[in-house]
């Protein structure tokens, strides 16, 4: 009896290491990403859509790349790109698992994130042109 239990204690131990993966289990599904501008209060635009003002803290999908946009009345925009990277540290624990999870965390891209945790953007003011009020 108690070899039937170990047995099935082990099975289950070894299809749950073969079927699943470590970020699709234990990943994060968002990312904070900080969002900062001097001089503070400028609108942040994240893939068009206006997302809060500066300073301002967004958790954000980490499969997928932002144009992100900062405005302020009086001053140029500012337009940054994040993108997202392979986390290193998912790659090899899933490596170590077997080619099942490597395949199950590349296929939904919970291995990913994003490349940057702050971006800051330094606003340059308008100049004014002459015969303008």
């Amino acid at each position: 009896m108690m070899k039937r239990i170990l047995l099935s204690l082990f099975a289950l131990l070894f299809i749950g290491m073969t079927f699943t993966s470590c970020a699709t289990l234990f990943g994060k599904k968002t990312h904070p990403l900080t969002l900062s501008s001097d001089p503070d209060g400028a609108e942040v635009y994240v893939n068009g859509f206006k997302m809060g003002v500066t300073p301002v803290e967004l958790n954000l999908k980490a499969d997928k790349s932002y144009t992100i946009e900062f405005r302020k009345n009086g001053f140029d925009s500012v337009t940054r790109v994040v993108n997202t990277k392979v986390g290193a540290g998912w790659v090899v624990l899933d490596v170590l698992g077997g080619v099942i999870p490597v395949v199950i965390d590349a296929a939904t891209g919970n291995w990913n994130k994003l490349d940057q945790d702050a971006v800051n953007a330094a606003l340059i003011q308008q100049k004014e042109v002459a015969g303008t009020r």
